[in-house]
């Protein structure tokens, strides 16, 4: 068995973790890309491809002259504020590590650059590593399917869900602003003379919210609403922003239709329905075969027993499965608190889960994917977006 250096992770995750990244802040994010470009090219001696896109900054290494077999994903944007490392510093006590973006997804981007440093032969992998995925990977989305197409896996490497599980299936996720256009007359003189925004958007937030089907695990919520000027006026113009989350790509289908087939309820009154469907579910067909792999080789490694989770929140594993290429995503830390106070990793987690990836990596490039047989040259699965 490969053995990894839990004080070298911990020297690296501190490294990345001490320069924050927040997705919105695009110096910082550009800064973070220096750190991590610097790091990655003393543990795999080669710099990597620096790619800037509406500003933002990714960096990807690909090795071989072919194309890609497997691809490590990763991010090292983050949802913290700048000044967040006064308030929660990167700490090491009583095997538990602390500090912003540690577990979403600091510490899995070290993993990867650790496993990939690891190879003896690091031909037909590709590591890419995004600057706005907590945004919901805008820019970064082409950049992502690209690196994807052939591959015969993508090891996504975020964060474990509870308990160190796997997480092999993932809710679709779908954004919508739906904005009325009324017309304004002074509330007390003549309000006849207006038509209601706020009126209007009331009843498209109740028809959207009666989309939603729970026995199917369909969550339809609107989310931030706005309307009106003044407490005098009648509201000209009035919106709401709405989160939909499918397991499956029929329901994600059925909402778009619906959503874009709302129509007013006031006369006179406008919609427009800006956004649409962002990431496709990652469905149980494209996580299984390399979860059975899985748990066989962290068996063989003398690990737990893997489990497995199915979980709301969306990542760029949905854009690869959504290819039709076998995904694997939650390998990652193991720790809890994404985006909170109490986020952190389990120490004593880390080189065992560096060895599964580094089994998973090596198994999959000598192999194949354990799904479809390894295909050099073209592509392993059809774009179903």
């Amino acid at each position: 068995m490969t053995e990894f250096s839990q004080e070298a992770l911990l020297a690296d995750i501190e490294t990345l973790v001490s320069c924050e990244s927040p997705s919105s802040d695009l110096e910082a994010v550009s800064r973070s890309a220096d750190v991590l470009a610097a790091l990655g090219t003393r543990l795999l001696g080669v710099e990597p491809e620096r790619i800037v896109l509406d500003g933002r900054t990714h960096l990807r290494w690909t090795f071989g002259d072919g194309p890609a077999r497997v691809l490590l994903l990763g991010h090292h944007d983050t949802v913290w504020p700048m000044g967040s490392l006064a308030t929660h510093p990167f700490s090491v006590e009583d095997g538990v590590l602390r500090g912003p973006g540690c577990f979403d997804m600091k510490t899995g981007v070290v993993m990867a650059l650790h496993v990939a440093a690891a190879l003896p032969d690091r031909t037909g992998v590709s590591i890419l590593v995004t600057g706005d995925e907590e945004l919901g990977s805008p820019s970064s989305r082409g950049l992502i399917e690209d690196a994807a197409r052939g591959c015969a896996a993508a090891f996504v490497l975020e964060a474990s869900a509870d308990g160190g599980a796997i997480k092999t299936r993932r809710k679709g996720v779908s954004h919508y602003r739906i904005e009325v256009a009324g017309r304004a007359s002074h509330a007390g003189l003549e309000p006849e003379k207006g038509i209601n925004a706020g009126i209007e958007i009331a009843n498209q937030l109740l028809a959207v919210a009666a989309l939603a089907d729970p026995e199917r695990g369909t969550s339809v919520v609107p989310t931030v609403l706005s309307a009106g000027t003044t407490v005098n006026t009648v509201p000209a113009a009035a919106e709401v922003e709405v989160d939909v989350r499918v397991w499956d790509e029929e329901e994600q289908l059925r909402i778009d239709r619906e959503v874009r087939a709302l129509r007013p309820v006031l006369d006179g009154a406008r919609i427009t329905v800006h956004g649409g469907i962002n990431r496709p579910p990652l469905e149980a067909a494209s996580s299984a075969a390399l979860f059975g792999l899985a748990q066989e080789l962290a068996a063989g490694l003398g690990l737990p027993e893997l489990t497995e989770a199915a979980v709301g929140g969306a990542s760029d594993g949905n854009y690869t499965a959504g290819l039709g290429v076998p995904t694997l995503d939650g390998l990652g830390a193991v720790g809890g608190g994404a985006h909170a106070d109490h986020e952190h990793v389990l120490v004593g987690e880390l080189t065992g889960r560096t060895a599964l990836l580094f089994a998973l990596t090596e198994n999959v490039l000598s192999k194949g994917s354990p799904s479809i047989p390894r295909n050099p040259a073209g592509d392993s699965g059809s774009d179903r977006r």
